[in-house]
């Protein structure tokens, strides 16, 4: 009997040692968890930190265009009329004043042909009146005003039949460089046309350049000889280095009606190239080597930074340079290895 409950009570003094253990790790556990929810945390645990780099930084400017060529015409009959002949399609080379097309010259020519009658007539009264009609009286007044009228008749016949030449020239269209057509608004004969709805368009495909179109935002960063790295979309792995040969003094406005201007870039010669293709162009407009830098995001409005300085969050004001497209100079205000804030932690 007395085993029993000997039994019983040891059995007794062992669960009550259990519950106590388990409370105490309750207890442990739970202060800890307060603990680490309730005690002040480094900034470190608190934010996203970047260190101050001292590196090399390169402010650019980026811009879209295509490849055009230095040298490139539009070319238009002068009067309308019937196109009777189109000698070239498009893609075809043409030599420097070689024909592409003519106009119907029936008529020009038979006003050529009645001009020069007209004049070959007043040649005729001309030297009649010279060398027979008052060839043996004494040049009076009337006389001279006479043969001075006569001059004027004959002048204005000579005007005319220049006059007329021209226009039958003009009914042949020529390329005044040599090029590939790249337009031909009408490329079939027996068409009425227009100069304004028959445009041909020849390109020098031997001397291309790249045109861009930069925001006026940035057209104050950029200066001519400054390099810069053409990527076309056709060729994203073959890089072109070139630089800035031209900036348009005058603005114009994109698509979207945003001030845009023109900027250009002399390419070399190569057999790739083709006019149309696009592209993005880099243009380096500053750079500086072993210079203090930080991530973009760190600094704030009147360019103050968050320093983590002796576990600690300071705020500093900064003095900044130039800027990458992630990056930004630090001039003053801060040391290389200065841990900074990026961002809050998730």
């Amino acid at each position: 009997m007395f085993g029993k409950k000997l039994k019983l009570a040891l059995v007794w003094i062992k669960a009550r040692k259990l519950l106590t253990v388990s409370g105490l790790i309750v207890l442990i556990v739970g202060g800890w968890f307060s603990y680490q929810r309730w005690r002040p945390k480094s900034p470190e645990e608190l934010y996203e930190l970047a260190p101050v780099k001292r590196e090399t930084i390169r402010q650019t400017v980026t811009a879209s265009g295509k490849v055009k060529s230095q040298t490139q015409i539009d070319l238009k009959f002068q009067t309308s009329g019937q196109m009777t002949w189109v000698g070239i399609k498009e893609g075809d080379s043409v030599n420097q004043w070689q024909a592409l097309a003519s106009l119907d010259k029936r008529e020009l020519e038979k006003n050529l042909q009645k001009y020069l009658l007209d004049f070959s007539k007043e040649r005729a009264d001309f030297d009649e009146d010279l060398k027979i009609t008052y060839k043996d009286k004494a040049l009076t007044d009337t006389i001279n005003r006479i043969l001075q009228k006569n001059q004027y008749d004959l002048d204005k016949a000579v005007l005319d039949v220049e006059i007329k030449d021209i226009a039958v020239k003009l009914a042949t269209l020529t390329s005044p460089i040599a090029g590939i057509v790249t337009r031909i608004d009408v490329p079939v004969a027996g068409v009425n046309i227009t100069p304004a709805a028959a445009v041909f368009t020849v390109a020098d495909p031997k001397h291309l350049l790249f045109e861009a179109e930069a925001d006026e935002t940035d057209i104050g960063n950029l200066e001519m000889g400054q390099p810069a790295e053409l990527i076309l979309d056709a060729f994203p792995d073959e890089p072109i280095p070139v630089t800035v040969s031209r900036i348009d003094y005058s603005s114009t406005t994109d698509s979207s009606g945003a001030t845009i201007y023109q900027v250009e870039f002399e390419l070399e010669p190569n057999q790739w190239l083709r006019l149309g293709l696009n592209g993005e162009i880099t243009i380096t407009t500053a750079e500086k080597d072993s210079v203090l830098t930080v991530p973009f995001s760190s600094v704030g409005s009147d360019n103050q930074v968050q320093v983590v300085r002796n576990s600690r969050l300071e705020t500093v004001t900064v003095v900044t340079g130039i800027a990458s497209d992630d990056k930004l100079e630090i001039v003053s205000g801060l040391n290389e290895g200065d841990q900074v804030v990026v961002a809050e932690k998730d």
